[in-house]
């Protein structure tokens, strides 16, 4: 019992010494961050909530007046442009992607134009037109039919040519 006692007043003593090496602040985001190490100086003293060992705040050395204006510009830290950098190739790959099937769809819609035109002019012809029926029988197109067709391939025309 009293071996247990000891470990436990020992790794109570272990961790109260380590919390009070530790600082504590409110990042610009609203985040609460914990480190051993002073905040940045561009975080304003009333967002630093805990200092190493209860010691007045002196978070960081006064910076000079360049530094200073450096410091109130927005920094991006390293995973931040990890990120950006991998969200831009994203974007780009998804970009080319769509560009690959515009370019895909423009060619199919340019063949079927194609294919439209040279049908008509062959049904317009006046050629005769032999089709094959649900039966397999060859059936010759009238008049009707072969109308029917070219107003049909008139539409795909209007249709895909555009």
């Amino acid at each position: 019992m009293k071996i247990r006692n000891a470990m436990v007043l020992g790794v109570v003593w272990a961790a109260s010494l380590s919390a009070m090496a530790q600082w504590q602040w409110v990042d610009k985001d609203g985040r609460k961050v914990y480190s051993d190490r002073p905040p940045p100086s561009d975080i304003p003293e009333q967002s630093i909530l805990k200092h190493p060992g209860n010691r007045a705040s002196a978070a960081a050395p006064a910076a000079p007046a360049a530094a200073a204006a450096s410091a109130a510009a927005p920094r991006v830290s390293g995973k931040d442009r990890e990120l950006e950098e991998k969200k831009k190739q994203a974007e780009q790959q998804e970009a080319a992607q769509k560009k690959a099937e515009e370019e895909k769809y423009q060619k199919t819609r340019a063949d079927n134009c194609a294919r439209a035109r040279q049908a008509k002019a062959g049904v317009d012809s006046g050629a005769r037109i032999a089709t094959t029926s649900k039966t397999g029988e060859r059936v010759i197109l009238d008049d009707d039919a072969r109308a029917a067709e070219s107003k049909r391939l008139q539409g795909v025309i209007q249709s895909e040519c555009n």
